[in-house]
C-alpha cells in the first residue's frame, strides 16, 4: 500500500502540475505579457503557447500510461514469474541474474516506444522541430540496446558479483564500482560513444573560431578543440557544451546553434558554459550526485534485508536481485519530491554562469540577445506557473534571467 500510495501521489501531483501550468499559460495567451513586449513577437509567442499546451496534453497521457505500466509491472506477478524462469533455467549466478535485470529493464522500456515515436514524429514534426528519419530513429534505439549489452550488462554483473562476495558492506563497494564506471564513461564517451550517434567536425577557420579561441585564452579555459556537432540531423533544437577532462576537453557547438546566433552571441553562450567550469559547478553537482547514490545504495541494502519488501511484490527473500529491480522501479516516486530543491540549486548556478558571461563580455547584451533567440527558436514556455517551473525547470525563465542580468553592474 505504501508503494501504491507513493506512485499514485506522484502521478496525481504531476497531472495537477500540468493542469496548473496549462491554466497559467492560457491565462496569458491572449497577448504578449507587458513585461515580454519587445522581447518576443506576437506570432512566435502564440506558437510557443500552442506548443506548450500541446506538450502538456501529451504529457498527461504519457504520465497516466507510465503509472499504469509501472503498477502492472509491480503487482501483476509478471516480474516474480520471469525471475523464477530465469533462476530455473540458468541458476542464480551473477551472469544469470544480471541477464534477468537487463531483460526486465529492456522489457519495461518497450511500452514507452509508442510515446517516444509520437513525440518525435507527430508532436515535434507539427511544430517544425523534427528533422530525423524513421530509419535513423530506430537505428539510434538499436545502438542504445547494443551499448546496454556491451556496457550496462557487465556493470550489472559486477554489482551482483560484489553483492555475492563483499558481505554486509557490499553496498559501499558496489557504489565505488558504479562511481568508477561513471568517471570512466565521462572520459571515454566523447571519444567512443558520442561519435556513434553524431558527426563531430572541427570548427572551420575564420573569425568565429578565432573569437572563441580568444575567449578560452582570456578565461584560462583549456580545450583540445572546438567542434561542431550535426544536431540538425535529428532536431532543430540547439545547444552548446563541453566534454572531457583536462587536455582532452572539447568545446562542442550544435550546427543549429551556429545558424541561429551571431558571433558575439555565440561567444556569450560559450562564456556561460565556461562560467559553469570556472565556478566549479560541475564537480559540485557530481559530488552531490555521488552522495545521493551512496544513500540510495545504503537504503537498498537495508530494504534487501527485509522479508516484507520481497513479499509485497510476490518475491521470496534470499536473493538481492529482485530488490535491485524493485528499488530501481519505485525510487523515482520518492526522489520526485526532491526536484524543487535540486532545480533550485541548478537555477542558482545558471544565474552565476550568466553573470560570469556578462562580466567576461563586459556587457550583458550579447547573452540577452542569445537567450531571446534561443527561447524564440525553441518555442520555450515564457509564462510557466512557479510551482511547475520549480519541479521541472533546471534553468530560470527568460524573463528571470534578463531581470537578473539587468541588475548587474558590468
Amino acid at each position: 500500500m505504501l508503494v501504491l500510495g507513493a506512485v499514485g501521489s506522484k502521478w496525481v501531483t504531476q497531472l495537477w502540475l500540468e493542469w496548473l501550468n496549462g491554466r497559467n499559460v492560457r491565462a496569458h495567451a491572449g497577448a504578449v505579457p507587458q513585461v515580454l513586449k519587445g522581447v518576443v513577437d506576437p506570432t512566435t509567442y502564440a506558437k510557443s503557447v500552442e506548443y506548450t499546451l500541446a506538450k502538456g496534453r501529451f504529457r498527461q497521457c504519457e504520465l497516466t500510461y507510465e503509472a499504469v505500466v509501472l503498477l502492472l509491472a509491480l503487482f501483476s506477478g509478471v516480474l516474480p514469474w520471469t525471475f523464477k524462469l530465469f533462476h530455473a533455467a540458468w541458476g542464480g549466478s551473477p551472469w544469470a541474474m544480471g541477464g534477468f535485470l537487463f531483460v526486465a529493464g529492456v522489457g519495461l522500456s518497450i511500452p514507452d516506444l509508442p510515446f517516444s515515436w509520437y513525440a518525435q514524429f507527430r508532436l515535434e514534426e507539427r511544430f517544425g522541430f523534427n528533422t530525423t528519419r524513421q530509419q535513423l530513429w530506430w537505428t539510434d534505439r538499436l545502438k542504445g540496446l547494443a551499448l546496454g549489452i556491451a556496457l550496462g550488462y557487465p556493470l550489472l554483473v559486477l554489482v551482483l558479483f560484489i553483492i555475492k562476495r563483499a558481505g554486509p558492506s557490499w553496498w559501499f563497494w558496489a557504489w565505488c564500482a558504479v562511481m568508477v564506471f561513471q568517471l570512466l564513461m565521462a572520459v571515454l564517451a566523447p571519444v567512443l560513444i558520442l561519435p556513434l550517434f553524431n558527426k563531430f567536425t572541427p570548427l572551420a577557420e575564420g573569425s568565429l573560431r578565432e573569437r572563441l579561441q580568444n575567449l578560452a585564452q582570456r578565461t584560462h579555459f583549456r580545450a583540445k578543440s572546438i567542434q561542431v556537432m550535426d544536431g540538425s540531423k535529428r532536431s532543430r533544437h540547439s545547444n552548446a557544451f563541453f566534454v572531457g577532462f583536462g587536455g582532452f576537453r572539447k568545446i562542442v557547438l550544435f550546427d543549429t546553434l551556429i545558424q541561429q546566433l551571431i558571433e558575439p552571441e555565440l561567444e556569450a553562450v560559450l562564456a556561460h558554459e565556461i562560467g559553469h567550469f570556472k565556478k566549479k559547478h560541475i564537480p559540485k553537482m557530481l559530488v552531490a550526485s555521488a552522495c545521493g547514490s551512496l544513500v540510495g545504495f545504503y537504503i537498498l541494502a537495508w530494504l534487501g534485508g527485509q522479508a516484507w519488501f520481497y513479499e509485497a511484490f510476490g518475491f521470496s527473500a534470499g536473493s538481492l536481485t529482485p530488490a535491485l529491480l524493485v528499488f530501481g522501479l519505485v525510487s523515482g516516486a520518492a526522489t520526485f519530491w526532491l526536484a524543487p530543491i535540486l532545480h533550485g540549486w541548478s537555477r542558482r548556478y545558471e544565474y552565476q554562469a550568466d553573470r560570469f558571461a556578462a562580466q567576461t563580455m563586459a556587457e550583458p547584451g550579447s547573452l540577452i540577445g542569445a537567450l531571446r533567440k534561443l527561447n524564440e527558436k525553441n518555442l520555450s514556455n515564457l509564462t510557466p506557473h512557479p510551482l511547475y517551473s520549480g519541479f521541472y525547470y533546471s534553468h530560470p525563465t527568460l524573463l528571470e534571467r534578463e531581470q537578473a542580468l539587468g541588475r548587474g553592474n558590468f
